[in-house]
């Protein structure tokens, strides 16, 4: 007895219609899902070393840029930035999951640092960080205008 035959107004709707609420049910999917997608992919995406077996050891190539214009590879002088470009194609052949870690002052000037990217990547590491020292302050100092 959904309605009353006899084309009566007034008559009892006892069928529940579902479909508003399908409708709202769907939307509130799609915006989950965005939403998850957006708040997973809010950090950066990283090449994370495997879990190692206590056999197996990771080399870091490690280069060290000065302000004063000194260049350490893996704790031994060098003549010139030039010179990282034959260490890392040697070391590179040893292991070829090699990581670099760039350490340059803050002075250093960003053409040098990129130069030394850039030497790294034609010989074929790929895997570079940069080391930073961590900061004491939490957050960044506000300002006060002068008066």
């Amino acid at each position: 007895m959904a309605a009353a035959s006899n084309g009566d107004d007034d008559g009892l709707i006892s069928g529940i219609n579902i479909t508003p609420f399908v409708d709202v049910m769907l939307v509130l999917l799609v915006i989950f899902m965005v939403t998850a997608r957006i708040i997973v992919s809010q950090g950066m995406p990283m090449d994370l070393p495997k879990a190692a077996s206590g056999e197996s050891i990771q080399t870091v190539f490690s280069v060290e840029l000065t302000v004063d214009g000194k260049t350490v590879v893996d704790s031994a002088p060098v003549a010139n930035d030039d010179a990282i470009a034959g260490l890392a194609k040697r070391a590179k052949e040893k292991n070829k999951d090699l990581r670099a870690v760039i350490r340059a002052d803050s002075k250093v000037e960003h053409g040098r640092v990129i130069h030394v990217l850039d030497l790294l990547n034609r010989t074929g590491v790929s895997k570079i960080a940069f080391a930073v020292a961590p900061s004491l302050e939490k957050a960044a100092p506000v300002l006060q205008p002068s008066q």
